[in-house]
């Protein structure tokens, strides 16, 4: 399982998720995983992925052929993960029915979401802390209280092209 957690506030948006896998009773953590990372760079975005691990390695080959176009009558479209992205335009969640919303402050994906989504909620409006320390701190209380989320975390900051009136 997974926590991956989006925030937008003032001109950035940032995007963090846990390192932990865990298949039923074992965990799989960054000190015994050399791939732990859920977060993946598409130019000047950034995807975190939950559902099968192996979407990573799927998306990264798929994106990494020049001039790739959507198909979508490819097997990639078939599969079923969720996705939180951050970029210069915002921050996004694509679903595993590939609809897409556009969130204005943060949203939280995976099993961790919950406390990740209460933590955003209670530190959101605390002047002290930007876009990259609030996802950051969600990801920090998913970890403490889901068993499937497991630190360290990775996170991401990105300037926004033009700040949300």
């Amino acid at each position: 399982m997974t926590t991956i957690v989006v925030v937008r506030k003032g001109r950035s948006v940032a995007i963090a998720a846990d390192t932990m896998t865990k298949w039923g009773a074992a965990k799989e953590t960054a000190a015994y995983v050399a791939n732990n990372g859920k977060l993946l760079q598409v130019g000047d975005t950034w995807l975190g992925l939950t559902g099968n691990a192996t979407f990573k390695t799927i998306l990264r080959d798929y994106f990494g052929k020049p001039k790739v176009r959507a198909r979508f009558d490819s097997p990639l479209e078939s599969t079923r993960f969720d996705a939180l992205v951050a970029n210069p335009h915002g921050i996004f969640g694509v679903v595993a029915h590939r609809t897409v919303q556009e969130f204005t402050r943060y949203y939280a994906f995976g099993s961790g979401s919950t406390y990740a989504m209460g933590a955003l909620h209670a530190l959101y409006d605390d002047p002290k802390l930007d876009a990259e320390a609030l996802a950051r701190r969600a990801v920090e209380t998913a970890a403490e209280l889901d068993d499937a989320t497991g630190l360290p975390l990775q996170s991401q900051r990105i300037r926004v092209k033009s700040a949300r009136a």
